[in-house]
């Protein structure tokens, strides 16, 4: 990842991180996904970065968007 991008949720579930990422977007932050997820097995986690200056907006739209148990708060 490119200096200046920092993680701020993590996730197990594919489609809930694309539905945070869409939400991000929607509200003018640019956001990454890395999906680090063995694709037979489908574990190993999703990250969602985004841009170190979006990071408290971010967090906040996606607390706002109710992601629920399968997502942890990047406390960075």
């Amino acid at each position: 990842m490119e200096k200046g991008w920092i993680r701020v949720q993590t996730y197990t579930d594919a489609l809930r991180g694309e539905i945070d990422k869409q939400t991000l977007e929607e509200n003018g932050i640019p956001a990454v996904l890395l999906n680090k997820q063995d694709s037979s097995f489908m574990f190993g986690r999703i990250d969602l970065f985004v841009h170190e200056k979006d990071f408290l907006s971010a967090q906040m739209l996606i607390q706002e968007n109710g992601t629920g148990t399968n997502t942890e708060i990047n406390e960075n």
